[in-house]
């Protein structure tokens, strides 16, 4: 885990590669949401923004999650978009969900009516 001036340093590199729209506050109330996702559920970046009271702005959770690795260990893998797809280029995703015991339909997407996180 990152120590405390780490992480604020990490924040505010975030910040400067993207301007005020991802403000320190905000990366950590989307990384907060995202280590409550218990093993074996999943989130959509819709879910999350509309936990942390920004629900149009599922766009910007995936940005944050993007550079997550900045901030410390979270469980990204357990966030997919709303219809279950996985993030393009994230290639551990799968093995990581289904290591986790999260089954994927036909078409490759997570079954989300089974494996929806209910928060």
């Amino acid at each position: 885990m990152m120590r405390p001036d780490d992480f604020f340093q990490s924040q505010e590199r975030l910040s400067e590669q993207h301007g005020k729209v991802l403000t320190d506050d905000l990366a950590f109330e989307v990384l907060s949401v995202v280590s409550e996702i218990p093993e074996g559920k999943v989130a959509s970046y819709g879910q999350i923004a509309r936990l942390i009271g920004r629900e149009k702005n599922s766009r910007l959770v995936g940005k944050i999650l993007s550079q997550a690795q900045h901030y410390g260990d979270y469980p990204c893998h357990r966030v997919v978009n709303h219809a279950g797809r996985l993030a393009p280029g994230f290639t551990e995703q799968r093995e990581r969900l289904l290591a986790e015991g999260v089954a994927f339909r036909g078409n490759g997407n997570v079954d989300m009516k089974r494996f929806q996180w209910d928060a």
